[in-house]
């Protein structure tokens, strides 16, 4: 098995690359993938850059030339349903598009053509190995449902509110939903995982990213030793 690891920045997968074994590197449209071992396990790391185009291209490059067997996306997110608080993590049941809208000719909001929805589905056995590892995290909560993905960090409050009550989404982030419809459309197993760094505020944001991203990667790795 070949476990694939997206996240958009340094900090998100650094420490990741760092524990590959008999490490390899290669360049596919400027996007570096390391491959390795990590506990014994084949994995293949990329830094994908920051919003759903650079994801996407990270992850169909991944797909072919490395052919995984899974693809996780890790990586810290902002909250936006109460409950959930900073370095909390959030394990994605399913990831949709918040800022996909063709409603002007008829469709529901975030349906993305393709795979012909708005709700995409993570992988069932992929989630449960990532909630297991989550939870061996002490003194962290866990939580799952949906992800929502948007080429945006911040619009207003009433958008976040939207999309918190239209989808029912726990976090914000822009990187999850892209990777989740490329992986889809490939018939690769996908999840997506995320720490709180903040509840959409830069000044936050800035705080808690790095003690975010550490968690981040934290059940990364555990999620790896469980596969």
């Amino acid at each position: 098995m070949l476990i694939g690891i997206i996240g958009a920045m340094d900090i998100e997968v650094c420490a990741i690359k760092e524990k590959l074994e008999n490490l390899r590197v290669f360049e596919i449209s400027n996007i570096k993938f390391y491959i390795g071992k990590i506990y014994g396990k084949d994995v293949v790391v990329a830094k994908s850059g920051i919003g759903k185009v650079n994801a996407a291209m990270c992850t169909e490059a991944m797909i072919l030339k490395f052919n995984p067997d899974v693809i996780v996306n890790t990586g810290i997110a902002g909250a936006i349903k109460e409950g959930i608080n900073i370095c909390d993590i959030v394990v994605a049941e399913s990831v949709v598009q918040h800022d996909f809208d063709t409603t002007a000719i008829g469709d529901e909001e975030g349906f993305i053509y393709g795979p012909d929805m708005v709700y995409i589905p993570t992988s069932e056995n992929v989630r449960e190995a990532i909630l297991k590892g989550a939870r061996e995290i002490s003194g962290i909560n866990v939580h799952t449902g949906v992800i929502a993905t948007g080429d945006l960090f911040f619009r207003s409050i009433e958008h976040t509110r939207h999309v918190r009550d239209h989808f029912g989404a726990l976090v914000m982030e822009m990187e999850g939903g892209s990777i989740g419809q490329v992986c889809y459309l490939n018939g690769v197993d996908f999840c997506v995982v995320r720490a709180v760094s903040d509840h959409n505020s830069g000044d936050e944001y800035n705080v808690y990213k790095e003690k975010a991203s550490g968690i981040s990667v934290l059940a990364t790795l555990n999620f790896i030793k469980h596969m």
